[in-house]
């Protein structure tokens, strides 16, 4: 059989053959393909909002915050430092500008270590102490009404309790009775923690000591000045269930003074076609074209990844420090996707890596429940209580392997999350996009500016919500 295909080899062709042929065919091509074009569900999803002079103001209702944010913290080594300015976000020390006097403060902080199931705080104890939650997860639990243990929810890093020590050690004849731990505070996970006991408090020197009780009574007295609901915005004084004639309360409403204002991002680029390409290679495609094509597809997945990950106004920076939920375990849980969604009315979409998505359906599995699809704009996607999960390739994820879960209410009208575009913009070759002839250059080269203008809004604290800490891995 070798000696056959050899000789056949060696004779003369008796017919065209096939690379010869390929000289007089038309080859079929394909556009040209770009592997980093994704599905772009969140650019799909939000209400885009036309915007005049590049500027969106929200206006809402004067909310008072009390400094609930997250303390900050940096480390040598095993020791860990809590990073002074940051402890204005404890209530007590909103208003405390001294930077002197809060690192003096952040020095005489304690650290301590907890292993999984020890009592960081126990409920009804006085409160003598400031702990900040360094590294790690712990639940709150409460003893319900029967007597069983319940579960309130979950606080990790940068979360803190016992801010009343500072005003009941402090201020404590002004207070009246002691205040005590609502909650028992648990490690779930090896935790590190810095505490501030109260005995240190009152052995503080004289001009520090002074200050912070100026800060204190200040910030008691504001807190009773004015009255707030349960979203801190200032009270609407209301009567009702009454009969006869009585003095009906007067009231108004209070904005906020300073409302903010997103102003317009961009993304841009310069294109350039070499004039010899467009002229000469034109056909079956147009070069500039196909160019262009690629560039926005380019600009739109950038505009995406900004309205994520951007510092100003991404959703994972701008989600208010009340709508983040920490997971219980560390993996998506049903029980986790029921907190996240439960905080807000109307949560329309979540947002997730595609590895969380497995990660969730993981779960749910293991549960013995399913996460039936519904469909969103003609295809069928995984949803929990009715509300569909959709892959966002931009949501980061950490090299310990965990990421994180985003959950909206969109649109003006339900006081959600909205995009923003200009609402005129010359030369517009798609929403909020334009591409601007430059013209050519000495070198033949034809320039396009192609420009991507976008932002996005928060209208009320509970329209965005985050669940961290998201674990995706599996145990071995």
């Amino acid at each position: 059989m070798t000696d056959l295909l050899e000789r056949q080899a060696g004779e003369p062709r008796r017919s065209l053959g096939p690379a010869a042929a390929r000289n007089l065919a038309t080859t079929t091509k394909t556009r040209p393909q770009n592997a980093a074009d994704s599905p772009r569900w969140l650019l799909r999803m939000l209400p885009w909002m036309p915007v005049k002079g590049g500027a969106y103001r929200v206006n809402r209702r004067a909310r008072y915050q009390t400094g609930d944010g997250r303390v900050r913290f940096v480390n040598d080594g095993a020791a860990v430092r809590v990073i002074p300015g940051s402890l204005r976000e404890v209530p007590a020390l909103s208003s405390f500008t001294d930077m002197s006097g809060l690192a003096r403060l952040a020095d005489r902080f304690v650290q301590q270590e907890y292993v999984p199931g020890a009592v960081i705080a126990e409920a009804g104890a006085r409160v003598d102490r400031l702990v900040l939650i360094a590294h790690g997860k712990a639940s709150l639990h409460q003893t319900g009404e029967y007597g069983d243990r319940i579960r309130l929810g979950m606080i990790a890093d940068g979360d803190h309790v016992g801010g009343e020590a500072l005003t009941s050690t402090l201020l404590g004849s002004q207070l009246g009775t002691p205040v005590t731990f609502p909650h028992t505070v648990r490690a779930e996970t090896a935790c590190t923690v810095l505490t501030l006991p109260a005995d240190t408090l009152l052995a503080l020197d004289g001009p520090l000591r002074s200050d912070l009780i100026g800060c204190l009574r200040s910030w008691v007295g504001g807190m009773s000045a004015v009255p707030r609901n349960r979203f801190g915005e200032t009270d609407i004084a209301l009567a009702s269930g009454h009969d006869g004639e009585p003095d009906l309360p007067g009231t108004y409403v209070d904005y906020e003074l300073k409302p903010r204002e997103y102003e317009l991002s961009l993304a841009q680029t310069v294109l350039r076609v070499h004039t010899r390409v467009a002229d000469l290679y034109n056909d079956p495609m147009n070069q500039a074209e196909e160019q262009l094509r690629i560039t926005i597809t380019a600009l739109r997945e950038r505009q995406e990844d900004e309205l994520v990950n951007n510092h100003d106004f991404g959703l994972l920076h701008n989600a208010d420090l009340t709508q983040r939920v920490a997971t219980r375990t560390g993996p998506p849980t049903p029980d986790d996707l029921d907190d996240l969604i439960s905080r807000r009315r109307k949560t329309k979409v979540i947002l997730a890596h595609p590895r969380a998505i497995a990660a969730i359906g993981r779960e749910v599995t293991a549960r013995g429940l399913t996460v039936p699809p519904v469909e969103v704009q003609g295809r069928l996607v995984p949803s929990w209580r009715g509300v569909p999960i959709l892959p966002c390739d931009k949501i980061p994820v950490t090299g310990a392997g965990t990421t994180s879960v985003i959950a909206m209410r969109l649109g003006a009208e339900d006081q959600g999350v909205v995009g923003l575009i200009p609402k005129d913009l010359p030369h517009e070759t798609a929403p909020g996009l334009n591409v601007r002839y430059m013209g050519v250059g000495a070198n033949a080269i034809t320039s396009y500016l192609v420009s991507n203008y976008f932002s996005a809004a928060v209208l009320t604290p509970d329209a965005l919500g985050v669940l961290e800490h998201v674990e995706i891995g599996t145990t071995s």
